[in-house]
């Protein structure tokens, strides 16, 4: 994805919408498209990101792409990252912290959790 604007805070907001059901699509083996507006263009204009969850407490970005970018993934790239998101959901929250201090995943929004 090149460089956009997206913010932790529009990420965070995708977060909060999504826990209340507001999503775009779900793709399956619990992978869900979001659509999540740039600064000035919207959510029209702005990025589509592929998210791996359990709809509770875990909420992965896997992959974004802007609309101008390309289309859509295809049925490969859709099986991967839902082998991805599995993966990433059957992490223990030891190997998560462990993978956040050795800056393989970066961590948003926790201290706005409850």
């Amino acid at each position: 994805m090149r460089n956009t604007q997206l913010s932790d805070e529009a990420l965070c907001k995708a977060v909060a919408e999504m826990e209340r059901g507001l999503i775009d699509a779900y793709l399956g083996a619990h992978v869900v498209k979001k659509r999540i507006g740039l600064l000035g263009r919207g959510k029209r204009g702005g990025i589509r990101t592929l998210v791996g969850t359990n709809y509770e407490n875990r909420w992965f970005f896997i992959f974004g792409f802007g609309k101008n970018e390309r289309d859509n993934i295809d049925s490969k790239e859709l099986r991967a990252l839902q082998m991805t998101a599995e993966a990433l959901l059957a992490l223990k929250d030891k190997q998560i912290a462990s993978a956040i201090e050795a800056s393989v995943l970066l961590e948003i929004c926790h201290d706005e959790q409850t």
